[in-house]
Protein backbone atom coordinates (compact mmCIF):
# COMPACT_ATOMS: atom_id res chain seq x y z
CA UNK A 1 0.00 0.00 0.00
CA UNK A 2 1.21 3.61 -1.06
CA UNK A 3 1.03 5.95 2.04
CA UNK A 4 1.76 9.62 1.94
CA UNK A 5 4.73 10.89 4.09
CA UNK A 6 5.52 14.43 5.05
CA UNK A 7 9.42 15.71 4.31
CA UNK A 8 11.45 18.33 5.52
CA UNK A 9 13.54 19.11 2.70
CA UNK A 10 16.99 21.80 3.88
CA UNK A 11 19.09 23.37 0.99
CA UNK A 12 22.50 24.24 0.75
CA UNK A 13 21.74 27.84 -0.16
CA UNK A 14 18.24 29.71 -1.08
CA UNK A 15 16.46 28.36 -3.80
CA UNK A 16 15.96 30.81 -6.49
CA UNK A 17 12.18 30.88 -8.07
CA UNK A 18 13.52 29.25 -11.06
CA UNK A 19 14.36 26.52 -8.89
CA UNK A 20 11.23 26.33 -6.97
CA UNK A 21 9.29 26.55 -10.50
CA UNK A 22 11.22 23.56 -11.64
CA UNK A 23 11.35 21.52 -8.45
CA UNK A 24 7.17 21.79 -8.43
CA UNK A 25 6.72 20.35 -11.89
CA UNK A 26 4.95 17.40 -10.56
CA UNK A 27 5.16 17.94 -7.14
CA UNK A 28 3.42 20.51 -4.68
CA UNK A 29 6.14 22.33 -2.52
CA UNK A 30 5.79 25.00 0.11
CA UNK A 31 9.01 26.69 1.02
CA UNK A 32 10.04 28.91 4.14
CA UNK A 33 10.56 32.60 3.97
CA UNK A 34 14.05 32.64 2.90
CA UNK A 35 13.58 29.29 0.51
CA UNK A 36 15.92 27.16 2.57
CA UNK A 37 14.21 24.93 4.06
CA UNK A 38 10.55 23.65 2.03
CA UNK A 39 8.05 21.18 2.83
CA UNK A 40 6.43 18.56 0.36
CA UNK A 41 3.89 15.65 1.01
CA UNK A 42 5.12 12.63 -1.18
CA UNK A 43 4.24 8.62 -1.97
CA UNK A 44 6.02 5.96 -1.49
CA UNK A 45 5.48 2.17 0.61
CA UNK A 46 7.80 2.92 3.12
CA UNK A 47 9.62 6.72 4.74
CA UNK A 48 12.63 5.47 4.11
CA UNK A 49 11.85 4.54 0.55
CA UNK A 50 10.52 8.13 -0.03
CA UNK A 51 13.74 10.00 1.31
CA UNK A 52 15.54 8.21 -1.62
CA UNK A 53 12.65 8.61 -4.54
CA UNK A 54 12.60 12.46 -3.05
CA UNK A 55 16.03 12.75 -3.25
CA UNK A 56 16.25 11.47 -7.04
CA UNK A 57 13.51 13.59 -8.20
CA UNK A 58 15.08 16.86 -6.74
CA UNK A 59 19.08 16.32 -6.81
CA UNK A 60 18.84 17.93 -10.47
CA UNK A 61 16.85 21.08 -9.90
CA UNK A 62 17.24 21.72 -5.99
CA UNK A 63 20.66 22.26 -4.17
CA UNK A 64 19.26 19.31 -1.64
CA UNK A 65 21.16 18.81 1.97
CA UNK A 66 19.49 16.68 4.18
CA UNK A 67 16.01 15.18 3.67
CA UNK A 68 14.30 14.34 6.72
CA UNK A 69 10.89 12.87 7.84
CA UNK A 70 8.73 15.10 9.12
CA UNK A 71 6.89 13.15 12.04
CA UNK A 72 8.30 10.09 14.10
CA UNK A 73 8.32 6.39 12.66
CA UNK A 74 6.20 4.15 14.52
CA UNK A 75 9.65 3.54 16.41
CA UNK A 76 9.77 7.44 17.38
CA UNK A 77 12.51 8.38 14.91
CA UNK A 78 12.85 11.04 12.49
CA UNK A 79 14.13 9.01 9.23
CA UNK A 80 17.44 11.33 7.81
CA UNK A 81 19.07 11.10 3.95
CA UNK A 82 22.32 12.81 3.66
CA UNK A 83 24.17 13.03 0.61
CA UNK A 84 28.00 12.51 2.00
CA UNK A 85 31.24 14.24 -0.09
CA UNK A 86 32.89 11.52 -1.76
CA UNK A 87 35.66 11.84 0.93
CA UNK A 88 33.53 11.38 4.03
CA UNK A 89 31.60 8.34 2.83
CA UNK A 90 35.10 6.44 1.88
CA UNK A 91 35.77 7.16 5.75
CA UNK A 92 32.33 6.27 6.99
CA UNK A 93 32.43 3.08 4.90
CA UNK A 94 36.22 2.27 6.07
CA UNK A 95 34.99 2.51 10.04
CA UNK A 96 32.15 0.32 9.23
CA UNK A 97 34.49 -1.89 8.17
CA UNK A 98 36.65 -1.88 11.09
CA UNK A 99 33.79 -1.88 13.11
CA UNK A 100 32.20 -4.76 11.27
CA UNK A 101 29.01 -2.81 10.83
CA UNK A 102 26.81 -1.16 8.18
CA UNK A 103 28.40 2.50 7.61
CA UNK A 104 23.71 3.45 8.25
CA UNK A 105 24.32 2.48 11.67
CA UNK A 106 27.96 3.68 12.07
CA UNK A 107 26.18 7.28 11.05
CA UNK A 108 23.61 6.31 13.23
CA UNK A 109 25.19 5.83 16.40
CA UNK A 110 27.75 8.95 15.44
CA UNK A 111 24.73 11.23 15.10
CA UNK A 112 23.29 9.85 18.34
CA UNK A 113 26.67 10.36 20.49
CA UNK A 114 26.89 13.79 19.03
CA UNK A 115 23.20 14.33 20.33
CA UNK A 116 24.14 13.00 23.71
CA UNK A 117 27.05 15.28 23.83
CA UNK A 118 25.43 18.38 22.75
CA UNK A 119 22.73 17.62 25.08
CA UNK A 120 24.94 17.28 28.14
CA UNK A 121 26.59 19.80 27.33
CA UNK A 122 23.81 21.84 27.16
CA UNK A 123 22.55 20.95 30.36
CA UNK A 124 25.56 21.76 32.21
CA UNK A 125 25.31 24.93 30.86
CA UNK A 126 21.54 25.58 32.34
CA UNK A 127 23.08 24.48 35.25
CA UNK A 128 26.02 26.43 35.89
CA UNK A 129 23.27 29.47 34.80
CA UNK A 130 20.83 28.86 37.59
CA UNK A 131 23.88 27.92 40.22
CA UNK A 132 24.94 31.82 39.14
CA UNK A 133 20.97 32.99 39.94
CA UNK A 134 20.76 31.33 42.76
CA UNK A 135 23.62 33.08 44.08
CA UNK A 136 21.89 36.21 43.98
CA UNK A 137 18.14 35.21 44.25
CA UNK A 138 15.76 32.96 46.20
CA UNK A 139 14.58 29.89 44.40
CA UNK A 140 11.02 31.77 43.99
CA UNK A 141 12.56 34.62 42.80
CA UNK A 142 13.96 32.01 39.97
CA UNK A 143 10.61 30.21 39.35
CA UNK A 144 8.35 33.27 38.89
CA UNK A 145 10.71 34.69 37.06
CA UNK A 146 11.46 31.73 34.89
CA UNK A 147 7.20 31.18 34.85
CA UNK A 148 6.39 34.77 33.99
CA UNK A 149 9.18 34.37 30.99
CA UNK A 150 8.05 31.38 29.53
CA UNK A 151 4.08 32.96 29.78
CA UNK A 152 5.07 35.85 28.00
CA UNK A 153 6.50 34.02 25.12
CA UNK A 154 3.74 31.77 24.75
CA UNK A 155 1.13 34.08 24.74
CA UNK A 156 2.88 37.15 23.47
CA UNK A 157 0.82 40.75 24.24
CA UNK A 158 -1.41 41.84 22.54
CA UNK A 159 -2.00 45.22 24.06
CA UNK A 160 -1.86 48.50 21.74
CA UNK A 161 -0.99 51.53 22.92
CA UNK A 162 -3.75 54.39 23.42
Amino acid sequence: MTLHHAVEITLTRPATRGDLRDARRGMLLAASADRTRLLTVYSARRPGGVLHALRRHLEARLPVDVLTTHYPNRHGQILLNVALHQTADDALRQAAAVLGQRPEDVLRQTVADALARDTQRRTRQLQARLENLLADHTPDEVLVGVADLLHDCRHPSTRTAL
